[in-house]
């Protein structure tokens, strides 16, 4: 089984800040989340855990998995997707002039500028992350968790269930949610 989860909140994401490839730490909030998810699914145990290089990630993979002795790899392919110049930018969502708006209300459009990860770059590294590692381990039976971010998780689900890109964000995770995935492929 594979299962994902989005990491617990930080302070940038209290105030809308655009994260990205920025290394934020956990807030006490985040943490406090990591640690409920931790009671709320106790009865799920997993084989390996999978964890973006950001201490976001790590410090929720950390604080989810602690007493488990489920060991914890980190993997540069599961970064955060980079938004170049427009990293902390605060309520991007809501500024049609930010060229990153377009991502996160219409993923088919989007094009990349000003130093920002494209999509398609996106989807190859996280594309060669499920080739690569997640297929092999969930074709051996093991049960797989992967601790990441907002934008590389709804790459890895699209990806991974075959959903079209128009309905990336439908696959947004809250932080500190856990998907079971479903793979179309059957693996």
């Amino acid at each position: 089984m594979l299962y994902i989860m989005r990491h617990g909140k930080t302070d940038w994401n209290a105030v809308h800040r655009l994260q990205g490839s920025e290394d934020i730490p956990l807030n006490e909030e985040g943490r406090q989340m990591a640690r409920d998810a931790r009671k709320k699914y106790g009865d799920l145990r997993f084989d390996i855990c999978y964890c973006s290089p950001l201490q976001r990630a790590q410090e929720t993979a950390e604080i989810f998995l602690e007493g488990s002795g489920t060991p914890i790899l980190t993997d540069d392919r599961l970064r955060e997707m980079g938004f170049g110049m427009y990293e902390g930018t605060e309520h991007v969502t809501q500024k049609p002039e930010c060229p990153v708006y377009t991502l996160f209300h219409d993923p088919v459009h989007y094009h990349a500028v000003d130093g920002a990860e494209s999509l398609e770059h996106l989807y190859a590294r996280s594309g060669s992350f499920i080739h690569d590692v997640l297929t092999p381990e969930v074709v051996s039976g093991k049960n797989v968790l992967i601790v990441a971010h907002g934008a590389l998780d709804c790459s890895l689900i699209c990806q991974y269930e075959e959903i079209p890109l128009e309905h990336f964000w439908d696959q947004l995770l809250g932080n500190c949610e856990l998907r079971r995935l479903v793979s179309s492929a059957n693996v």
